[in-house]
């Protein structure tokens, strides 16, 4: 990239005070745009264990699928505000307080994989989706289990929290398949009832499940089942809300790379070929519900 990138570790005081400030301040700092032409800077928010879509690489750099779309962004930003020099910087943000530093001005995009919700709507804005999710089934390749219908009457594990919970149920009630619901604290806890056997299958959206089998130490021995549930969990490149002049400069440079075929040769990069730390691969081909949304682009939350 042509722009001056530096790695900034910004310190984050204290996530309460930016909740706190959060509104107020972003109703006050004007444009995006206007804030960057003014300091000479676009701060890009990272997560940084988000694989394949931002996390930290084998160099601890911040790496990934959503960090080169926002790369492409940066320079359109450097074009359009017709600047001889751009500073690109970089602040890691998690869940809790990605929203806030967004609005009070700390970050100017986020560049992760977060799910555009009606929820968020009213707090934040969305690019065009870039990326669709949907839960599946994980299981062991020793299983010999074939299909949802190989689970019939067996254990299977769930994260607690997870959305895919009610989904799991839904499906169990309506395919009459008798499982045996169990739940873990998290995904890596979900990961291990499976390999040890005592889950049969592990249902999560496929991107959560693609990451964790990657970074296995055996990802050969994981089966994902064909079988495929529910709505469509669309993720997008989250900014600030009111700034129509910067959505459409996004989705502008978003519209453009998948007309030309760039998108699908970066999502081919991150999530169909090895990546780093480990240089392995997610192996996971695009969806048909995303192939749909790069042929008419949308920040829709329905097909």
């Amino acid at each position: 990239m042509r722009c001056v990138a530096t790695r900034v570790l910004l310190v984050l005081v204290s996530t309460v005070t930016c909740i706190v400030g959060a509104t107020a301040t972003a109703q006050t700092r004007g444009s995006t745009l206007d804030k960057v032409r003014s300091t000479g800077t676009l701060t890009l928010g990272y997560r940084e264990a988000s694989i394949p879509f931002s996390y930290l690489g084998a160099e601890h750099e911040p790496v990934g699928f959503s960090l080169d779309l926002c790369a492409a962004i940066a320079e359109r930003v450097k074009a359009e505000l017709n600047l001889s020099k751009l500073e690109v910087a970089y602040a890691p943000v998690n869940a809790s307080n990605r929203i806030p530093l967004l609005q009070n001005g700390t970050v100017d995009i986020e560049c992760g994989s977060t799910t555009n919700t009606l929820d968020r709507q009213k707090q934040v804005a969305f690019s065009v989706a870039t990326f669709v999710s949907q839960p599946t089934w994980l299981t062991m390749a020793s299983s010999g289990i074939a299909d949802a219908n190989g689970l019939r009457g067996k254990p299977v594990v769930f994260t607690e929290g997870s959305l895919n919970l009610a989904l799991g149920k839904k499906i169990n009630a309506d395919d009459k398949l008798d499982l045996k619901i169990l739940q873990a604290k998290d995904h890596g806890e979900s990961l291990l009832m499976l390999r040890l056997g005592r889950a049969s299958g592990f249902f999560e959206d496929n991107i959560l499940l693609a990451g964790l089998v990657a970074t296995a130490p055996d990802p050969q021995a994981f089966r994902f089942l064909p079988n495929v549930y529910g709505g469509y969990f669309y993720f997008g490149l989250m900014l600030r809300k009111d700034d129509p002049q910067f959505k459409a400069l996004v989705d502008g440079v978003l519209k453009a790379k998948m007309a030309s075929g760039e998108f699908s040769k970066a999502y081919d990069k991150w999530f169909t070929s090895p990546i780093p730390p480990n240089n392995r691969s997610l192996a996971l081909p695009m969806s048909d519900a995303l192939k749909a949304r790069i042929a008419a682009p949308s920040d829709a939350l329905t097909p």
